[in-house]
């Protein structure tokens, strides 16, 4: 559905339901909801359970709240409504979701702004991450251990700074929550019909109160383990091609742009997930309050990915019969068109920690203390682990190439001996005796995150007019983020063997090639004629085949050294970044009859320390001519150490307003200034290039100095709770964003390397950037059984910087919706989701100096369940049942640039409570 169209459907959708709320009788049952003064003997009792139960409660959480936010609460003990925390968060109004490989929500990016404007924490506090930066990656989750969510979308003095789309604070299920024992016991099974394969999972949760209800213990556990597949596709570009082949090149022929090269495949992930989670409380007076809690997981997650590669790249002479549509060469015969089959392995083992005290005392009858105290870690251990090994045909090809307007253009390729590429590989006639080494990068990195974080605070009753109480504390963060990054490509070890492909595995009498497949349901709705089958390489006996080459001559001179393929550590994209924060804050809450708000400010001082180190490049060697698509030969100085510090201070002032208009209609408004910092990478000055590709470009990831952002944000939002469990509502909101972070880049820059001018990009702070959207919400529960659920979100944003406006921010969806049909009644539940996300641009600067557009995707999953008398249910859900796929483009559809299908999953449940 296009953009404008799937926005104008969403909006008539919730308008539709809107007005037939109002026609209906509920419209006069005001007297069944209540009100913070309404008795609560005027509550009509409605019993509901399950998916009924956790919508009706995540709106009272949301009625109830002093700012604007939304929650999602578990329909039972440790069941969470979404299999992924991710999935479920989707269905928040305002929130949208990216995705790993699987389809599995990934990160959460809240009113359009993407995960480096939102923080996460868990019972309010930081998580840490094996990401680069601060983006909290849910896949290492399971969402049996979560019992809550919110999404706190205004600003509290109170509140953890950090957030400027959002605020997505878990919450961890504790024994008090359902006073008494109960305890659960769920298997799972599931299957994805697109890579036909499955997976199991078994979960427990036991939780009990006991010592006079003095004390409570709850413990949940999860082992997972599934396989995946996802199909992936991606390009690059360039321009600059001598279209008549007179050696001259035109105006016209300096802008012609055409394919550099493309890859596709399939990533291979074999899925283990443990978790344990565990949570003592004591009350041992009704005064006095204490908990402590901890959750320790582990995602080991290997991946295997099978690629084809080509680089159709132009040079003088070696492409034919070019068809030119709209300034882009979109068909062509392409001389030594040479298939590259890669198998790259990723090695993924991350271990989470959090362990936390908290605590309060009622210390008079007018003041409450506060105080909590945690450690989280994220450990990831993949230095020089992960593989990309590349071999290549031997002989001489012929390709023939044409855009198709799908993702995936016609390739053909003929052999030297005249035999076509893809029947050859399909039939498993290409092994040791045609493929030889190319590229061999070995890498990986180990990333150690660890924060340390306290507070203390208190509450004081004051109680005197308009004055209801005073909030106060300080808050503390210590956070050492630490990356070594292990690679052989600055050494030039992985390219060594460049240049040799007319060396097969065969006469280096080694045995490579294990086997030839084809995969089932491969690249659905990509296109067709395109070669679909792969090559399983033994990465082992590959690099064993290498040794045997030590002493021979190289072609690109001197002798092989198998040493040189070794990874070792790369101290210029190594780093260490320690952040310290101190946050004090004073709130003061008011009240009168019919409304209530708050006003506050939080001071924050930040101090940064980063490490790096840093190298000059002294000279490039270009391949050798039998080579036209090897890489470069790079000599590099010896690095030198880098350290530097920042610091910054912030008072960011809040206030919101909370007006009961009647006892069904209630108005909020917020006004806050909020900061969201950059992310951890972003401060330290670590540095690529792309010499060893024969492109002069030398991308620097991080600045020391680099600013937080920024905001001022104002809401207003009005709800009405028209009747029991059901409420409409909408909302608008502005974001003034000030230092937002983009790229910036300086052509033609002479860093001292004979015959080469390089394009240096860094990140920069940009000017300012605004944001403008609104917000509706709608939740009906009546009590045949049925539900209904749907929110609808659209912004609309600009961004300035150097004083000229450049468009919409980056990775900002500006319209997403969510509809969900739901029906409980006595043992049968059901339920239907779809979340949508409208087309955005996903970054503005690309090599053909045009932004990359992502496609719109609708999200669709089902659930249904059946309990048995004895606590016993069978559950069945269904995800991505549409089999959507994520694609992105150049603006055109023959200018592909990325895409990413997962196939549709089922998982068969049971469970048992006792």
């Amino acid at each position: 559905m296009p953009r404008h169209a799937a926005d104008r459907f969403a909006l008539t959708t919730l308008a539709a339901a809107a007005l037939s709320v109002a026609a209906s009788p509920l419209w006069a049952q005001d007297t069944a909801t209540t009100t913070p003064d309404q008795p609560a003997d005027t509550v009509e009792s409605i019993v509901v359970t399950g998916t009924r139960a956790s919508l009706a409660k995540s709106l009272e959480l949301k009625r109830n709240a002093s700012r604007v936010q939304d929650s999602i609460s578990a329909t039972e003990l440790g069941r969470f409504p979404d299999d992924n925390v991710a999935d479920s968060l989707s269905h928040i109004t305002g929130v949208a979701i990216s995705r790993t490989a699987g389809g599995e929500g990934l990160k959460v990016s809240v009113r359009g702004l993407g995960p480096g404007y939102s923080l996460v924490t868990l019972n309010n506090r930081i998580l840490a991450t094996d990401d680069a930066g601060r983006d909290f990656a849910f896949d290492v989750l399971p969402a049996d251990v979560i019992g809550g969510a919110d999404v706190v979308k205004s600003a509290q003095a109170s509140l953890t700074e950090g957030a400027i789309g959002g605020l997505v604070n878990l919450r961890s299920a504790h024994p008090f929550d359902e006073p008494g024992r109960h305890a659960l016991v769920r298997a799972e099974t599931d299957y994805n019909t697109m890579s036909r394969l499955s997976g199991n999972k078994l979960s427990a949760v036991y939780s009990d109160t006991f010592a006079d209800n003095t004390m409570g213990l709850l413990i949940g556990a999860v082992l997972a383990h599934r396989k995946v597949r996802t199909d992936n596709a991606g390009y690059t570009y360039f321009r600059g091609i001598d279209l008549n082949g007179d050696g001259t090149m035109s105006d016209a022929d300096l802008d012609l742009a055409g394919t550099c090269c493309m890859t596709f495949g399939s990533i291979m992930e074999d899925k283990k997930r443990t978790a344990v989670s565990a949570a003592f409380e004591w009350r041992p007076s009704p005064d006095m309050k204490m908990v402590l809690d901890g959750l320790y997981t582990r995602l080991d997650s290997p991946q295997v990915g099978y690629n084809q590669a080509y680089f159709p790249n132009w040079v003088d002479g070696r492409w034919s019969d070019m068809q030119v549509t709209n300034g882009v060469v979109t068909a062509m015969t392409v001389k030594d068109l040479v298939p590259e089959i890669a198998n790259i392995t990723t090695d993924r083992v991350v271990d989470t920690t959090q362990f936390g005290w908290n605590g309060s005392w009622q210390a008079t009858p007018d003041l409450v203390l506060t105080g909590d105290a945690y450690q989280s870690t994220s450990t990831r251990l993949g230095g020089g682990k992960d593989t990309y090994v590349v071999a290549q045909l031997a002989g001489h090809t012929t390709g023939y190439w044409a855009n198709t307007g799908q993702m995936l253009p016609h390739i053909r390729v003929q052999l030297e001996d005249g035999r076509d590429l893809a029947t050859a590989l399909a039939a498993g006639q290409l092994g040791d005796a045609n493929f030889g080494p190319h590229y061999v990068g070995l890498h990986g990195d180990d990333v150690h995150d660890t924060i340390n974080g306290a507070s203390a605070g208190g509450r004081w009753a004051i109680d005197s007019g308009i004055f209801d109480q005073l909030h106060f504390g300080w808050a503390g963060t210590d956070r050492t983020k630490k990356r070594d990054y292990f690679e052989n490509d600055f050494t030039n070890g992985s390219v060594q063997y460049s240049g040799s492909e007319s060396t097969t595995f065969a006469s280096m009498g080694a045995h490579v090639a294990q086997r030839s497949f084809t995969l089932p349901n491969f690249m659905p709705g990509a296109g067709s004629g395109f070669p679909t089958s792969f090559v399983a390489f033994d990465v082992p006996a590959y690099l064993d085949a290498l040794k045997k080459l030590d002493g021979q001559p190289n072609p690109n001179g001197g002798v092989f050294d198998y040493r040189k393929t070794l990874p070792v550590l790369n101290p210029v994209q190594s780093y260490r970044v320690k952040e310290k924060t101190d946050a004090a804050y004073l709130q003061l809450d008011l009240a009168g009859e019919q409304w209530s708000g708050d006003v506050g400010v939080r001071l924050v001082h930040t101090r940064t320390q980063s490490s790096s180190a840093y190298n000059q490049i002294i000279s490039i060697t270009p391949p050798p001519p039998n080579d036209p698509t090897g890489a470069y030969f790079v000599e590099y100085s010896p690095a030198v150490p880098i350290d530097v510090g920042g610091s910054y201070t912030k008072a960011l002032p809040a206030a919101n307003f909370l007006y009961h208009l009647n006892k069904t209609l209630q108005m909020r408004l917020g006004v806050a200034e909020t900061i969201a910092r950059p992310s951890v990478d972003q401060l330290a000055p670590t540095r690529t290039d792309g010499a060893s590709w024969g492109a002069d470009v030398i991308w620097i990831s991080g600045d020391p100095h680099l600013k937080p952002y920024t905001a001022w944000q104002q809401d207003l939002s009005l709800e009405w709770y028209y009747a029991p469990k059901s409420a409409l509502n909408g909302a608008v909101f502005a974001k003034q964003i000030k230092n937002f972070i983009t790229a910036t880049a300086e052509e033609n820059v002479d860093i001292g390397v004979p015959g080469h001018l390089f394009t240096i990009v860094s990140p920069i702070n940009g000017d300012k950037a605004t944001v403008l959207g609104f917000e509706l919400g709608w939740q009906h529960l009546m009590d045949n059984g049925f539900g209904i659920r749907a929110q609808y979100t659209y912004n609309k944003t600009r961004s300035w910087v150097d004083g000229e406006l450049v468009g919409e921010l980056e990775g900002v969806a500006p319209a997403s919706s969510s509809l969900g049909l739901i029906y409980e009644k006595g043992p049968v539940s059901l339920n239907l989701s779809a979340d949508y996300t409208s087309p955005y641009t996903v970054t503005s600067g690309t090599e053909l100096g045009v932004p990359s557009k992502a496609k719109a995707v609708t999200w669709v999953t089902a659930q249904a369940a059946y309990e048995f008398t004895g606590g016993f249910k069978l559950t069945l859900e269904g995800r991505n049942l549409t089999n959507a796929q994520e694609r992105t483009d150049l603006g055109r559809r023959d200018l592909p640039y990325s895409y990413n299908a997962y196939g549709r999953s089922f998982t068969l449940g049971a469970s048992l409570k006792f």
